[in-house]
Order: C-alpha cells, then structure tokens, then sequence
C-alpha cells in the first residue's frame, strides 16, 4: 500500500529532503552552496534504503516551487517530476512562501509575513492569517516591504527575506512545512512548475539584444 511522502528542496544554497514513512521521519539537509543536481539524487536514495521504502510505496513527492535560485528550484522540480513519473506517485508543488508561512504557524492561528530576497534590492512578500493567503505574492523593494510588514502589527516574520526586515536568520529548509503541506493537497493538484524569482542572467541579456 502507497502510504511514504517525499519532499525536497532544493530552492536555496540548501540542498535538503525528507522521507515520511512508518510513522518517522528521516532527514537529510545541509547549505551545500551549488551542486544540488550531483546530490540530491544519491541523498534520497539513502533514506529510502534506510527506511526500506521502494519507489512503488511512495504516494506523494512534494517539492519547493520557489520562488529561489534558477538553477535550484529547477533541478528540484524537474526531479521529483521524473521520480513521481517513473513510481506512478502525485507530484505536489508547493511555494517557497507557503512553506514558510506554514513553519512559522504550524497551527495556522496567527498572521505570517512570509518574504524572499530576491536580490538586487528586490523581494517578494505574501501576507497569511490563520493559514491562508490574503493576497498574491507581491514585489518590490525593501521600503516597500517594510510598509507592507508594518500595516500587519504583530504579524510574523518568515523566509529568505526576513533577516533583512529584523527577524532571526533561519534559511534551512522548512522540510515539516513540506511534508504537512504536501500530505494536506488535493489529490488533483496541478503538477509542479517552477517559480524564479527572476529570469536568468544569460535569458535577459538575449532577449535586450
């Protein structure tokens, strides 16, 4: 019977993923930087053997969206794509911004203000009250940021971007969100598609060419 849960990120300098099955948990993260494509793949197949779980007990592979790194969140998607596709298992997308928000209330009993550094002074916030977003994803730069974060009172801070509006710096993978956020999806969910937080550099100076 399917019943093991995958989910990976690979949305940041962190290369991370996590194996529900059996009732426990297993775990692999680590800031690795660049690389995500040469380990992932050998990490997940570590846990799996550890837990004894085979391809054909996976049920759900869940994975980080973005928006993040270019290159990160694509090798992620296209990853769990290919595993979900070759165990016959649902692949679940979910934003980095979800997952955040959900690590930052798991009880979803609060309001979140959930934000990535998209770099070069930009960011990208969404704003979540007891669980659910109260808009789209907005950009902008840090002042606007601050303004949003400010009409929230007592709202709290999540994501890449946090740090630079004054919470604690915590980047590792938000793996639990995940895997709660992964379990909780509608069996019909849309396949994942990745969300940059800008175009590539080489994309860019092509297309003003």
């Amino acid at each position: 019977m399917r019943a093991a849960v995958l989910v990976i990120d690979t949305s940041t300098s962190w290369c991370a993923c996590a194996l529900e099955a059996g009732g426990r948990v297993a775990r692999r993260s680590e800031d690795i930087g660049r690389g995500h494509a040469e380990v992932l793949a050998p990490w997940v197949r570590d846990l799996m053997d550890e837990a004894g779980v085979a391809p054909r007990d996976l049920m759900r592979i869940g994975v980080n969206t973005g928006p993040g790194g270019f290159a990160g969140v694509r090798v992620g998607v296209a990853f769990a794509r290919g595993l979900a596709l070759a165990a016959g298992a649902q692949a679940v997308g979910v934003t980095a911004l979800d997952a955040w928000a959900r690590r930052a209330d798991p009880d979803a009993s609060a309001t979140v203000f959930s934000v990535h550094d998209a770099r070069r002074g930009e960011l990208i916030w969404r704003v979540y009250r007891d669980g659910d977003a109260l808009a789209d994803p907005v950009r902008g730069d840090l002042e606007a940021a601050r303004i949003a974060f400010d009409a929230h009172p007592g709202a709290r801070l999540a994501g890449s971007g946090a740090a630079l509006l004054g919470a604690p710096d915590d980047p590792a993978a938000p793996l639990d969100a995940l895997l709660a956020l992964t379990r909780a999806a509608p069996g019909d969910a849309p396949s994942p598609a990745p969300v940059y937080a800008r175009a590539p550099d080489a994309k860019r100076a092509g297309e003003g060419a």
